[in-house]
C-alpha cells in the first residue's frame, strides 16, 4: 500500500470518528431536567419546563468508551490510527512529527554512509574510473594520486573507513528510534484508552502543610513539610 493510500485512509478514518463523536441516541424522559434538552418530536422547539410531560423524548450525546485492544490494533496498522480512535487529535502533529524526524534521520546517515563506503571502494580498488573518493578529498592533498606519499595513502583510507562506520552506526542507530517511536505510540494509544474515564475531578488534590515535630530520644526538634493526598 503506497503512501498516499495511507493517507486517504487516515482523512476517511478522522472524518468517521468525528461523525460518530457527534452522533445522539433517544432516551424517555422520566423527570423534568435541563428544559434546553427536551423536544417535542412533532414540534421541534425548545420547550419549556411547564410543557415537559413523561414521555417526551430527550437527546444526549452517546457515551463513547475506546476500546484498549482496537487502539493497540489501529496504531500498529497504520501510526496516528490509534489516537484517532481515541479521539486525541491533538496528538497527531506530535505523532508524525516524530515519524518525520526519524525517517530524515535514516535517510541522511543512510544517504552519507553509502557515499562513504562507495568512496572507499573506489579509492581501494586501483581502478581510475572509479574515482567519488575525489569528493571527500581536502585541499591539502595533491589532485594526482600518483603524487600522494604512503602515509597520506593510509590517511586518507582510514578516513574514509571511519565516516562510513560513523554514518553506518546511526544509521543504525535510526532504525532503532523509528521502531521505539512506533511502540511508544501504540503504548500511548492503550493508555489513553484504558485511562480514557480516569477521575480527573477538583476531589483529587494534594496539600502541603508546615509540620513541627517535637524532640525525642533519637532527634532534635525540628520543622519540615507535610503532604497529604486527597482522592
Amino acid at each position: 500500500m503506497s503512501i498516499k493510500n495511507y493517507y486517504v485512509i487516515i482523512l476517511l478514518l478522522f472524518v468517521s470518528a468525528y461523525v460518530k463523536a457527534q452522533e445522539q441516541k433517544i432516551v424517555e424522559v422520566d423527570s423534568v431536567q435541563d428544559t434546553r434538552q427536551f423536544f417535542d418530536l412533532e414540534n421541534p422547539v425548545i420547550l419549556d419546563s411547564t410543557k415537559i410531560t413523561k414521555g417526551m423524548v430527550k437527546l444526549i450525546p452517546e457515551n463513547f468508551k475506546p476500546d484498549p485492544n482496537k487502539a493497540i490494533l489501529y496504531s500498529a496498522i497504520v501510526p496516528g490510527l490509534g489516537q484517532i480512535y481515541n479521539r486525541k487529535y491533538w496528538k497527531l502533529p506530535l505523532v508524525y512529527g516524530s515519524f518525520i524526524g526519524c525517517v530524515y534521520a535514516v535517510n541522511w546517515n543512510g544517504t552519507q554512509y553509502n557515499g562513504y563506503k562507495n568512496a572507499h571502494k573506489d579509492f581501494i580498488d586501483d581502478n581510475p574510473k572509479t574515482d567519488s573518493w575525489k569528493a571527500y578529498r581536502y585541499y591539502s592533498l595533491p589532485e594526482n594520486l600518483e603524487e600522494w606519499s604512503p602515509s597520506q595513502v593510509n590517511e586518507f583510507s582510514g578516513l574514509l573507513k571511519s565516516g562510513k562506520d560513523y554514518y553506518r552506526r546511526y544509521r543504525d542507530m535510526s532504525y532503532f528510534i523509528t521502531v521505539g517511536v512506533y511502540a511508544i505510540w501504540i503504548i500511548d494509544a492503550y493508555v489513553d484508552a484504558q485511562l480514557f474515564d480516569f477521575d480527573i475531578s477538583p476531589d483529587l488534590s494534594m496539600r502541603v502543610n508546615p509540620v513541627l515535630y517535637e524532640r525525642t530520644s533519637i532527634s532534635s526538634r525540628s520543622i519540615g513539610l507535610q503532604c497529604s493526598f486527597t482522592f
